[in-house]
């Protein structure tokens, strides 16, 4: 009896989230000779809602959040169950002790994603002490530790008091160019507070962030950063590209009380066409000193060295 053909075709199933059979099948095809497709299933989405009610009246427990996404694994990681989800996109938080945010947050957030069909993590990166907080590095920081995790496709950067109000601002990258997510704030009547503004949630590919060598490690306080990065994102070829204003809508906790830190603050201090090539990911130093998996998110404590002592 004749053996088999070592080049016998392969048959396969598989569930893919979103993505229509006929691309998938071109995708496996040319991928190798041996795969034959035979099952190919477009699973219908999740049901999107679209716009959103958000309240902050009632405060969610833990209990009541995990209670409410079985599916999301230790560490605040989610996988879609039944299909082979098409983006995996690490949430990254810088946090400081706002705890109330932070369930207001993830009791929306996590369901939001779920939505999307995507595979996702949630990181809180925070510095120990009762130091100026430094947003930009700890984001920095929280880039270096998920990307020992996993090859994402994309990093969202989360403010912890922002909840989108639209569940088709979906949570990917932009292909070519660094994209501001947080388009229409409530805080600022729905409108940019200004032309440059990066702040509040956007999402950058490892390449992006890379390319513009990350955040600035420099800025103490927040909001400060927003105008460096993106002279950043210009200096290192790219644009901004936002999210259309009618979906990137967020809520902002507290949004009727001032903050310690006006969202735009000079940067004369800062000559970043000087410093962008030496100041961010290549220069970044910090010590890890804890890493632990909490049932909703992943938790990176560090300390970032020395703070100065701005006033």
């Amino acid at each position: 009896m004749q053996s088999p053909s070592p080049k016998a075709s392969l048959v396969v199933k598989w569930f893919v989230c979103g993505i229509s059979g006929a691309l998938l099948a071109r995708q496996l095809s040319s991928v190798s000779v041996h795969v034959q497709v035979v099952w190919l299933f477009l699973l219908p989405s999740l049901q999107r809602i679209g716009p959103l009610i958000v309240s902050f009246r009632a405060l969610p427990s833990e209990r009541m959040i995990i209670k409410k996404n079985p599916f999301v694994q230790s560490g605040g990681l989610y996988r879609p169950p039944h299909c082979l989800a098409r983006y995996k996109s690490a949430i990254l938080v810088a946090y400081s002790n706002q705890e109330k945010d932070l369930h207001h947050l993830l009791y929306y957030i996590h369901p939001f994603l779920q939505r999307q069909q995507l595979s996702y993590r949630i990181y809180l990166i925070q510095q120990v002490g009762n130091g100026t907080f430094n947003r930009a590095k700890l984001l920095n920081i929280g880039v270096r530790e998920a990307l020992k995790d996993e090859d994402w496709d994309c990093l969202l950067l989360h403010d912890v008091d922002l909840v989108p109000e639209n569940d088709y601002n979906l949570y990917i990258c932009d292909e070519y160019y660094p994209k501001h997510m947080a388009s229409a704030i409530d805080k600022f009547h729905y409108n940019l507070p200004y032309k440059s503004f990066f702040g509040g949630v956007s999402a950058l590919t490892p390449e992006h962030y890379m390319k513009m060598n990350g955040f600035p490690n420099t800025y103490w306080g927040s909001g400060g950063e927003n105008d460096d990065i993106a002279t950043r994102i210009q200096l290192a070829g790219m644009k901004i590209v936002r999210t259309p204003s009618h979906l990137g809508r967020y809520k902002m906790m507290n949004s009727n009380k001032e903050t310690e830190e006006p969202w735009r603050r000079s940067a004369s201090r800062h000559n970043t066409g000087k410093t962008w090539k030496d100041d961010g990911m290549n220069s970044l130093e910090f010590k890890l000193l804890s890493r632990t998996k909490h049932p909703l998110y992943t938790n990176i404590t560090v300390d970032i060295g020395y703070v100065p002592p701005f006033s």
